[in-house]
């Protein structure tokens, strides 16, 4: 491994102070950007989970409407390995910065439009079919988020800092968790009919204020340094994505391995909400239990990351998904019992505490693992594997649970299996805490 010492001589004071404010700027782009890439992807599994079934969907099983509901769910997972391949490849050829803009557009197009859509009732079978065809744009857009803005946030960060930096994409994504959750509060406070004529609308319209915001941030961002070089010296390759797996093979499978602990994240904001309504916690207040969490969880995954700053990204990451694993087995426990305070407590404890362990590390240690040649592409069709069987989790568990309320093992099992997969990613991965950046992928490290 390769020690930060070894690196380029100290930075002046100058220096460093315009590093630090161009990596706020990268840190603050990537806060707006997973702000809006969740906000619309959670609104929709919010919407998935209580509308859609009702009104996209012939009338008949409940069961077999919320099955097909949760599949569109799905549908936008198999297409994020395909947007992680094509941004992936414009991210390392053309650049960060455009890459994610076009991404963000992408999604804030399309998450607008299902506020418009016609619902099975007007459309008839041409309803649910467009919900999936923009289903899948906003899988498009969120494959290459996340990698896109964990690499440039990396890439721009001061050395020691990068995975407190990296971590702001998450931060962001937390929050959008939060907006999302917010703008359905009023909604779920509505009479079911107007809920389902109107008003499950407006969350989606909404999403037009903080595309605005991301988009002005987004475009005044500069490409970092480290990939400026390679450009300007003719060093970027053709076909990154071919070349990754030519010179990252390991990698990425350790990175695949490895995002499977975002099944946990999945199944408490999806399958946890629709089982808590079923056995008669009200639907609001289990948007107040995704607040209270991601409002913490905000401030908790900087810190966490800055703690594998200093202690390593395996320990502080393993430490999290093994966590998680256990206390998903405390918060169905409690669901079924329809304890509230303990499904506040549990909640926050997994979302704030274990699963900001991991979650808040994989941005910077991901990115780590690959050169700056490969990054992008590495990173964004690594991370698609586990969140592509994350995404179809809440449709198994919804299937083996079925309508027995106390049946709550399965998919406390299908979490803790996941997280021994990312266990597993964990322990074969280099520790790159201390590596210095344009040290990072080499095969010298």
């Amino acid at each position: 491994m390769t020690n930060i010492a070894a690196g380029p001589q100290a930075q002046s004071p100058a220096e460093a102070e315009r590093q630090l404010k161009r990596a706020k700027k990268a840190a603050l782009a990537a806060f707006l950007g997973g702000a809006l890439e969740y906000y619309d992807f959670f609104i929709y599994a919010t919407a998935a989970s209580l509308i859609f079934s009702k009104i996209f969907f012939p009338a008949g099983d409940s069961t077999v409407a919320l099955l097909a509901s949760f599949a569109t769910f799905g549908v936008a997972y198999v297409a994020r390995p395909f947007g992680a391949v094509v941004f992936g490849h414009l991210g390392d050829k053309i650049g960060r910065k455009n890459t994610l803009v076009l991404t963000l557009v992408l999604m804030g197009a399309a998450t607008f439009l299902i506020g418009v859509l016609p619902d099975f009732n007007t459309a008839g079978y041409w309803a649910p079919a467009l919900l999936v065809l923009l289903r899948l744009m906003q899988g498009l857009s969120a494959g290459a988020e996340t990698a896109g803005a964990s690499a440039l946030s990396t890439e721009e960060a001061p050395e020691g800092r990068r995975g407190f930096f990296a971590s702001f994409a998450m931060s962001g994504i937390s929050a959008g968790i939060v907006l999302a959750s917010l703008a359905f509060l009023p909604v779920a406070a509505m009479s079911e009919a107007d809920r389902l004529a109107w008003g499950w609308r407006i969350p989606f319209w909404l999403s037009v204020i903080v595309l605005i915001v991301a988009y002005l941030v987004r475009r005044s961002l500069d490409e970092p340094e480290v990939f400026e070089e390679k450009h300007d010296h003719g060093e970027l390759v053709k076909l990154p994505f071919a070349k990754m797996f030519k010179t990252h093979p390991a990698q990425f499978f350790q990175v695949a391995l490895m995002s499977f602990e975002t099944v946990t994240n999945t199944f408490m904001q999806s399958f946890g909400l629709a089982y808590a309504v079923t056995v008669g916690v009200p639907a609001s207040t289990m948007l107040w239990v995704s607040i209270a969490g991601n409002v913490l969880a905000i401030a908790t995954q900087p810190l966490m990351a800055r703690l594998s700053d200093s202690l390593g990204r395996r320990p502080v990451f393993i430490a999290g998904v093994l966590g998680s694993g256990v206390m998903i087995f405390v918060y169905f426990s409690v669901i079924s019992t329809g304890n509230v305070p303990m499904i506040f407590l549990t909640s926050t404890l997994i979302t704030a505490g274990t699963y900001a362990m991991s979650n808040a590390i994989y941005p910077a240690w991901f990115s780590e693992l690959f050169n700056v040649k490969v990054r992008y592409s590495g990173m964004a069709i690594g991370l698609q594997i586990g969140i592509l069987c994350a995404g179809f989790t809440p449709l198994l568990g919804t299937a083996l649970v079925g309508t027995d309320k106390a049946n709550w093992g399965p998919a406390a099992w299908i979490v803790a299996a996941s997280s021994v997969l990312a266990v597993a990613g964990a322990l074969w991965a280099r520790e790159t805490s201390r590596t210095h950046l344009r040290d990072l992928g080499n095969p010298v490290n």
